[in-house]
């Protein structure tokens, strides 16, 4: 038909020529809507993710969220651990020894015999403790019974504590039950923060993911599009060529064109491809699905005060909790420092009842007082400065991290402040890459119909296609930017400023 047609079109003036030719290839250029069709079509079996859906899936299938569960779950525990130690224990016990050996036995009158001794002992205790968190002592309540069976002769003889009660205290010694108190609680709120910090970073870089695949689609949408223009305008320019409208130079260059965006189109769906697998294995999907990412054309209007959202920060943030359980870790093993460095004293008494005899019965009879107090002291001497040392070496990393905390707290506080006017500036750059890709798109279609009409030159047709191509990624890329620095400011703040509440999460079952 090309070759029918250039005769037909050669028995007209130069005007009909050029008016006829004008029609031709405005009815079949504005119509390259068969390769977006086939691409579409290609892509009917993809399942189609809004950002909202993608970061619902990142943040209950991600590795990173269930590695960030189980990360709270594990603080959750240590917690319980430390709460078990403030609370009554009840303990059973048994030692049961067979002692079958001649062992050196002291006499009454002080002399030693080697005796063959056949013995079975069975004991079994019950103790009731409590520790006492603001003196590091515990009190227990001890009930025990002693069995022992002399089985050379086949006598049996019994020894009974009905009621044993005692206390046991370090005197100088570091108390780590008053510093777990104020430590373990701060350690498990930041926990809890950190685990809906990590559940929003989750979600900021499931974004970063989507909108890569979204670049990329945009890429193969741009380049597929092109290639259809490209190729409409090579062949049909055959036309205008042989009847000596255009030079042989341009169609040389449309030729090149075709090739390019033919390059560009395998190019692209190799990046879409691989930005695919990316998503699918981030957000735990097979990795022989298919999806296609919907990004929002648009973003909410929200400005963020510097003020406020540095008041969310310091209360939200897992940060602060940090900086706090930090110091009182380093001084807490000063403490522990100088408690091992000087005078030990331990306390240890108990009062109760006791008694023996050859029945059970007998045994539970008529039971004897019992007193036992000892007081154990221990003081260095010379330990050629190893005391002294450690406590020094215990000031000066508790100075360290007062130093470091001073100025993890400024940084912090200029990190939220950059984040925040980021994008509040952020949000304007999104709506002028809007309004430059709906300007670049219009653009481009009186490009085209000029060059149509022989009014405009085929670079000035390229230079626009090319600005409209720039303006739509840059469009996707200002959004991939202002949703990265929402969620970067949510995990900050854990305040959902678009619902105007705070971020919500429900903790993992624990």
């Amino acid at each position: 038909m090309k070759i029918n047609d250039s005769i037909c079109l050669g028995r007209f003036g130069r005007h009909h020529r050029r008016h006829a030719v004008f029609l031709f290839m405005a009815c079949t250029f504005f119509s390259p809507v068969q390769p977006k069709l086939h691409a579409q079509l290609s892509d009917s079996a993809a399942i189609c993710l809004t950002l909202s859906e993608t970061i619902s899936k990142a943040q209950a299938h991600s590795p990173e969220a269930q590695s960030a569960r189980h990360v709270y779950l594990s603080a959750y525990w240590n917690y319980r651990f430390y709460k078990a130690n403030y609370l009554p224990s009840l303990t059973l016990t048994s030692y049961p020894e067979l002692n079958r050996q001649i062992n050196r036995i002291t006499q009454s009158d002080g002399t030693e015999r080697y005796v063959n001794q056949n013995l079975l002992n069975t004991d079994l205790n019950l103790t009731l403790n409590q520790n006492v968190w603001f003196t590091g002592g515990s009190f227990f309540v001890t009930t025990s019974v002693r069995r022992t069976d002399v089985l050379s002769d086949g006598t049996t003889a019994y020894n009974t504590s009905p009621l044993t009660v005692g206390y046991q205290q370090s005197l100088l010694g570091y108390n780590y039950l008053k510093w777990d108190r104020r430590i373990e609680p701060l350690r498990l709120r930041e926990a809890r923060k950190t685990y809906a910090e990590a559940l929003e970073l989750v979600a900021s870089q499931a974004a970063s993911l989507f909108f890569r695949l979204a670049s990329a689609q945009t890429n193969l949408d741009i380049a597929r599009s092109n290639y259809a223009s490209a190729d409409t305008l090579y062949h049909y320019a055959g036309g205008r060529y042989r009847i000596g409208t255009i030079t042989e130079n341009e169609m040389m260059q449309l030729e090149v064109n075709r090739l390019n965006e033919e390059t560009n189109c395998m190019d692209a769906q190799v990046e879409v491809d691989a930005c695919m697998q990316d998503l699918l294995t981030f957000l735990g999907m097979e990795k022989t699905n298919r999806i296609r990412v919907l990004p929002p054309e648009s973003v909410p209007d929200i400005h963020i005060s510097e003020t406020e959202a540095l008041k969310l920060a310091w209360q939200n943030s897992p940060e602060p909790d940090g900086f706090e359980r930090r110091l009182l870790e380093q001084r807490s093993n000063l403490a522990r420092a100088k408690a091992n460095a000087g005078l030990k004293a331990d306390l240890y008494m108990k009062f109760g009842l006791s008694q023996t005899g050859e029945t059970l019965t007998e045994a539970y009879q008529r039971p004897l007082n019992q007193q036992y107090v000892s007081l154990s002291l221990s003081l260095p001497i010379l330990d050629w400065g190893r005391g002294r040392g450690s406590v020094r070496v215990a000031r000066s990393q508790l100075a360290l991290t007062e130093t470091q905390v001073e100025q993890s707290r400024v940084d912090f506080e200029l990190n939220v402040l950059k984040m925040v006017r980021q994008f509040n500036l952020q949000g304007r750059r999104v709506n002028i890459a809007a309004r430059t890709d709906s300007t670049a798109a219009r653009r481009t279609e009186v490009a085209r119909r000029l060059y149509l009409n022989g009014q405009s030159t085929l670079l000035d047709l390229n230079e626009a296609v090319a600005e409209k191509d720039a303006a739509r990624r840059n469009f996707i890329s200002a959004l991939q930017t202002y949703w990265s620095l929402y969620y970067g400011l949510r995990s900050f703040t854990g305040y959902d400023f678009g619902a105007g509440k705070p971020v919500e999460y429900t903790l993992p079952e624990e």
